[in-house]
């Protein structure tokens, strides 16, 4: 599980966040393993499919710089207020059908609040997933967000949705309401029985995906998405590229600058994605498993620091076995009748994700504890209003499991499988199993897996900006390092001894300053950056 910050439900955010199989939403970076080298027959395959792809793309650009994007009031229902304002870009389905099936690419912008003279283009955002949307970047201006004041004189603020995400031709795998139905299955198993189970929804769910939306799966790939960027961009009336992507929306970036490196201007990469092939996807979701445990130690400790507010318990291991005890308590009898185990791990998960999430969580699991039932069932139970309209937490999982899916190839053995999460759940237990069902459809997908795209510098492309935290449990650490090795003059901006996932929209002046000064003046440091952290949330 990638970024899907938008998508999980975090507390005061009543978007549900059960999975369509494991029930917990991970919001994470899957990672596939080493792949056979192909053959030479297949390399030149390659090359020519991807010489049509990139005929395709050019071709798609040139007509959407023609075209432009024909910018109305957003639709009622979409919530996006003016001034800003929506429109659509035409692209291929297929680019190497560039004259074939057309899909469309939901996009919104407002204005830069500077003068024209301050005007620097437009700043395109991705927050990740895969299957995460866009289209809330420009409400950084509505609402005035201190933090994004300064690059918004210069910058029109540009969201979009993905290819199959929200307004963008969305993809399903299950009903939404079979989706949100809770509680699900424990997805800690206890027998093979568990597991069969288990291996059962995951493969009905793959079965779903291609039964709803077998039409798009085939096309549902990073590379793709980062083609769509590229016709964005030229429907935007923009030369070069200037972007900012969070966590998988990093991994977007990269293969965006592997495949068009002369389009790119400026490019600020945030929770960084680990980019080596045998990371994507399978091995990515199995370092993230320890990343998550050693950031759930860490809110647990604080959890017990502050126990004089919040009565949980006055050591990380009083906290840990309080978490035990509401896990079985939740097995035995589902709270509210719809809070079991994996709805538990799926709103627990926020802290260990964000740091604004300590205090809700806490507070949250506090209050339960004094009596206060309903707290807990209001924010870790079902949302059926979230069974409604495209932005749903069941097509933007749907989404995220294509992606991964067709991005690389996955295990197709249950033993490797089950080895692998079996002795990983024995020292990292709160996400390893969950983690894993949630990915397991990948072992039984559909249509044909590619193999992923060496990510790498090319010729043009301008120093790129990594931002990262040095306990970050959805992207871990060293996919910031990888990139920025693979990155030529890129610079990394490390904060130390934190851990939130997605930096850039935290206040820590020494990382605000310097995303500042890149995106307006184009300056880096003369050599990598290791800042403080920033304030540690407080109840």
């Amino acid at each position: 599980m990638c970024g899907r910050p938008h998508l999980r439900r975090t507390p005061g955010n009543r978007r549900t966040a059960v999975l369509g199989t494991a029930g917990t939403l991970v919001t994470a970076t899957l990672i596939a393993g080493a792949m056979a080298a192909p053959s030479a027959n297949a390399d030149a395959g390659a090359r020519s499919g991807k010489d049509r792809e990139a005929r395709g793309v050019a071709l798609a650009a040139q007509r959407a710089a023609k075209a432009g994007v024909d910018w109305r009031d957003c639709p009622a229902d979409w919530g996006l207020e003016k001034p800003i304002q929506c429109g659509w870009v035409s692209v291929p389905l297929d680019y190497a059908k560039p004259n074939g099936k057309k899909i469309k690419i939901a996009v919104d912008r407002i204005g830069n609040t500077g003068s024209e003279k301050e005007r620097q283009g437009a700043l395109v955002y991705n927050p990740g997933g895969p299957g995460g949307s866009g289209m809330r970047f420009p409400t950084r201006v509505t609402k005035k967000n201190p933090v994004w004041a300064k690059t918004a004189k210069a910058y029109d603020f540009v969201g979009f949705d993905p290819r199959g995400v929200g307004h963008s031709t969305p993809i399903s795998c299950v009903d939404p309401q079979e989706y949100v139905k809770a509680p699900k299955a424990d997805p800690v198993p206890d027998s093979e029985a568990d597991k069969r189970a288990q291996r059962k929804l995951a493969a009905e769910y793959a079965d779903g995906c291609a039964e709803r939306s077998g039409w798009m799966l085939p096309h549902m790939t990073t590379p793709n998405t980062a083609r769509d960027l590229d016709v964005v961009r030229a429907a935007l009336g923009e030369k070069k590229l200037n972007y900012l992507g969070v966590s998988y929306g990093t991994y977007l970036g990269a293969v965006y600058g592997t495949l068009f490196p002369a389009h790119v201007r400026r490019m600020v990469v945030d929770s960084v994605v680990d980019p080596s092939r045998e990371k994507i996807w399978y091995q990515a979701n199995l370092d993230q498993d320890v990343a998550f445990e050693g950031r759930w130690k860490d809110w647990t400790a604080w959890v017990a620091k502050n126990d004089a507010t919040f009565h949980i318990g006055d050591t990380q291991a009083k906290v840990q076995q309080q978490w035990e005890k509401l896990r079985a308590t939740a097995k035995k009898n589902p709270i509210g009748g719809v809070v079991g185990p994996a709805e538990l791990t799926a709103f627990f998960q926020g802290a260990p994700y964000y740091d604004s999430s300590w205090v809700p969580v806490a507070e949250t699991w506090s209050k339960y504890l004094a009596g206060d039932t309903k707290a807990l069932v209001d924010e870790a139970g079902p949302d059926m209003s979230d069974t409604a309209g495209n932005i749903s937490d069941e097509n933007g999982n749907a989404v995220y499991t294509a992606v991964e899916c067709a991005d690389a190839k996955w295990p197709t053995s249950w033993r490797k499988w089950d080895r692998d999460n079996t002795r990983l759940h024995k020292d990292y237990p709160f996400l390893t199993w969950s983690n894993a069902w949630m990915n397991l459809p990948c072992a039984t997908w559909p249509t044909k897996q590619q193999t992923p795209l060496k990510v790498k510098t090319g010729k043009g492309l301008p120093a790129v900006l990594i931002v990262q935290s040095q306990r970050d449990a959805a992207t871990p650490y060293q996919g910031a390092v990888e990139l920025h090795k693979r990155f030529k003059g890129s610079r990394l901006i490390t904060e130390k001894d934190a851990g939130s996932h997605g930096v850039t929209g935290l206040t820590n002046p020494c990382i605000n300053d310097r995303v500042d000064g890149y995106l307006l003046d184009g300056k880096t440091d003369a050599k990598d950056v290791t800042c403080a952290p920033h304030a540690t949330p407080k109840p």
